[in-house]
């Protein structure tokens, strides 16, 4: 059997490389552990978001008799979002998988699959890597191409709203006043829950940049809350803390960049609610392959093609196409350290 047949193979068709490929180990970014998009695939390359707001209003006091107060109609808004398109390609020579096998040995097999699997495992970590950069740019507001600075979609823009104001924490005040960080929590809270129409808001979750959090875990109120109960001993010992919980909120510094530039600015934190149905949403749309038309989107595809003219390599192309949408983007508040 040769090389190039092996790659004709039902172990290498598109069904088959594309569930190996969504088997690998996903390698968890802090956005994605959380749980926090409901996953949906669909069957094309964009989505209708349709938002219907809710009117509340008083109704005016009149006469017994009068006419009554007209009412208030809701309108109906549809955005189109085109889902994003993520290929990565890869090539195989045929001298690759040249001396694991004795020649006319069915063993070939086996000795592609390695080649594919070390492969694979590379193609599909740098997917993960990348929807766990763009799920954070929803958590942000603001979805970033791989090179971190080209706006793929403005969420404010996008749904027409402003971005609540940027909260300062003064953190590098030495003497801050007595309470006043569970205050700017309780505000943020409470925000968040006017943002939401109303709906109350249980906790919130904040990513943030290593300098906001080293400065946050040293805040008079912060330590002196944490000695008074069973943290105490962890910041005796100067135990390093990654997340805890205060003031109705878990603080997580995020860890992660891309080519050196960190996904959070050092001095910064996003906060967003945790909890709410229906808020973060990941839409996962087909592969651009003729067997995939009209399917169900899967959030990595693989496929492979033989070099047809000399049988000397074969074309493995990896890819996902996802979209993650925070659906109600004025509930999510930026923070900075000073």
């Amino acid at each position: 059997m040769q090389a190039v047949d092996v790659f004709k193979s039902d172990a290498f068709s598109v069904i088959s490389l594309t569930d190996g490929i969504n088997k690998v180990p996903f390698i968890p970014g802090q956005v994605m552990k959380l749980g926090l998009f409901k996953e949906i695939g669909v069957s094309t390359t964009s989505i209708m978001l349709e938002e219907v707001n809710g009117i509340l209003y008083l109704v005016e006091n009149k006469l017994r008799g009068a006419a009554g107060q007209r009412n208030k109609t809701a309108k109906r808004t549809a955005r189109n979002l085109q889902i994003t398109h993520l290929p990565v390609s890869d090539t195989i020579m045929a001298d690759e998988i040249q001396d694991v096998r004795a020649f006319g040995n069915n063993s070939a097999l086996s000795g592609a699959q390695s080649v594919i699997d070390s492969r694979t495992a590379t193609m599909s970590n740098s997917l993960d890597a990348t929807i766990e950069h763009l799920a954070l740019g929803s958590v942000k507001g603001q979805i970033l191409d791989s090179d971190g600075s080209t706006v793929i979609y403005d969420l404010f823009t996008e749904f027409g709203v402003v971005q609540a104001a940027v909260v300062d924490f003064d953190l590098d005040n030495a003497s801050p006043a007595a309470g006043v960080f569970r205050k700017k929590c309780a505000d943020i809270l409470r925000t968040m829950s006017v943002n939401l129409g109303g709906t109350s808001v249980g906790s919130a979750h904040a990513f943030c940049g290593s300098a906001f959090f080293d400065d946050l875990i040293a805040h008079p109120e912060i330590r002196d809350t944490y000695l008074a109960h069973q943290g105490a001993a962890q910041l005796r010992e100067g135990y390093y803390a990654e997340r805890f919980y205060f003031g109705g909120i878990v603080w997580e510094e995020y860890r992660g960049s891309v080519s050196g530039v960190d996904f959070i600015d050092a001095d910064e934190c996003h906060i967003f609610p945790v909890g709410v149905p229906g808020l973060f949403r990941m839409y996962y749309g087909p592969a651009d392959y003729m067997e995939t038309v009209n399917t169900i989107g899967l959030p990595k595809y693989m496929k492979s093609a033989v070099d047809n003219r000399f049988g000397k390599f074969v074309e493995l192309e990896a890819q996902s196409n996802p979209l993650p949408i925070c659906t109600q983007p004025k509930t999510l508040i930026k923070g900075k350290r000073t």
